[in-house]
């Protein structure tokens, strides 16, 4: 039967059984249930035995349709969720019904199926997953080559569903499981066009998701202001909105790199505890501004930044980690000073067109810039004076690939640099 030509009008009576009113067509079928029916308006009836086998993840269905008169009533405790499975196979319910296509929905309601009160005692969990008894509230997914989020049962916080096919996630599938913590759902085939728009509203204990290595090209909305941990990188965004981190205040890993992103606005501004942000491999031509106060590791290897604005790092006063590899950065985009940050404790400006060594804190531990036009070893960018009391805290120094050698280097830098581990010049 065309599902398009069935029309119901209406599934549950005042009693709270099913009683779909439906047009039958003449030809007997047989499909198995375990159910309650009624069809009062029509001339044929249907009527079963309960029976269930099930091979791999298929549930073979055996109904008997009737030619009567009068009605058959057959109840059962899972009558109306066998119902709606016996609806679907027929097509007398649209496939377009919730999140799930017809295929998916008896994938999902297999699940539900499985876990009524023939089997009680088992955990409630979807056909297509792995659920534990040791870890009763995780729900395992993974290299499962699925093309669906599967159901997911309301007991449910961490869910791994990474490794698939999946290329959407609808409308509802998260809405039965508001007390989701984790939802992992790295290497899929996500599109931004087939992700509904409030998917993730209801999570509001989501602490972690990660959406990395799919094929994106712009953020969700509606993320849950509770994320700490969000992770979209190596997808194709290239345009991130000022609104779309809004109100993501416990935000405190961000992860952005290997996108297309060139420009990002205002959109960190309201993240104050943001300590890691990750945005190497873009096309960002500058450094994002209003960078977060609580910022410890920033990284923005490969791009196509020029210069570093002069006190822009003053504004996140708990910088340690800077990386600034594989750009265009010269002498005339660095002004005096920019680097010279007491909690910094590592500095990459490797592969970039320096030929200088710009002026650091004496408390940075590792310096990389190797790959430059370096031409000169200047003690002043580490020590301002040379004496016993006055040197730097410099463990590591790559100067290598560049344009000076060992012997440039001044029999001061003994004093200056006595800490220091390893150089390679």
């Amino acid at each position: 039967m065309d599902p398009d030509s069935s029309m119901v009008r209406h599934l549950l009576s005042s009693d709270g059984k099913l009683r779909p009113c439906v047009d039958v067509p003449q030809s007997s079928r047989v499909v198995q249930i375990d159910t309650f029916i009624w069809f009062p308006e029509v001339q044929e009836t249907i009527s079963g035995f309960p029976y269930v086998k099930e091979e791999s993840s298929k549930v073979s269905l055996s109904l008997r349709v009737t030619q009567t008169r009068g009605g058959v009533a057959w109840d059962h405790p899972t009558g109306i969720m066998q119902a709606f499975v016996l609806l679907l196979t027929f097509g007398l319910v649209h496939s377009s019904l919730g999140q799930y296509s017809q295929i998916q929905w008896l994938s999902h309601l297999r699940g539900r199926w499985r876990h009524s009160n023939w089997m009680a005692d088992d955990v409630d969990c979807p056909l297509e997953c792995d659920c534990p008894p040791a870890y009763p509230t995780a729900m395992y997914c993974h290299n499962r080559n699925l093309q669906h989020v599967p159901y997911v049962p309301s007991h449910i916080k961490y869910v791994y569903l990474q490794r698939n096919q999946i290329t959407g996630i609808q409308e509802g599938v998260f809405d039965n499981a508001t007390d989701l913590v984790w939802v992992v759902l790295f290497q899929n085939k996500l599109n931004s066009e087939k992700i509904g728009k409030n998917v993730f509203i209801k999570l509001k204990n989501l602490d972690r998701l990660y959406l990395n290595h799919n094929e994106l090209t712009r953020i969700p909305s509606n993320l849950p202001k509770s994320i700490t941990d969000l992770r979209l990188g190596h997808n194709k965004i290239s345009k991130i909105s000022s609104s779309s981190f809004d109100g993501m205040v416990d935000l405190t890993n961000l992860q952005l790199q290997a996108n297309e992103i060139d420009n990002v606005g205002g959109a960190f501004k309201g993240l104050k505890s943001l300590s890691r942000l990750d945005m190497r491999k873009n096309k960002l031509k500058k450094i994002p501004d209003n960078l977060p106060e609580r910022l410890q590791q920033l990284y923005l290897e490969f791009n196509h930044i020029e210069s570093v604005p002069l006190g822009l790092f003053t504004k996140a006063p708990k910088l340690q980690f800077v990386r600034l590899a594989h750009n265009k950065l010269t002498d005339k985009g660095l002004p005096a000073n920019v680097f010279n940050i007491s909690t910094l404790v590592e500095l990459d400006l490797s592969h970039n067109k320096l030929e200088r060594i710009p002026t650091v804190s004496k408390r940075l531990e590792n310096l990389y810039l190797q790959a430059n036009k370096i031409k000169e070893f200047s003690l002043s960018s580490f020590c301002s004076s040379i004496d016993m009391t006055n040197f730097s805290m410099l463990r590591m120094l790559r100067l290598d690939a560049n344009e000076i050698s060992a012997k440039d280097i001044p029999a001061e830098a003994a004093y200056c640099l006595r800490r220091i581990a390893f150089i390679d010049v």
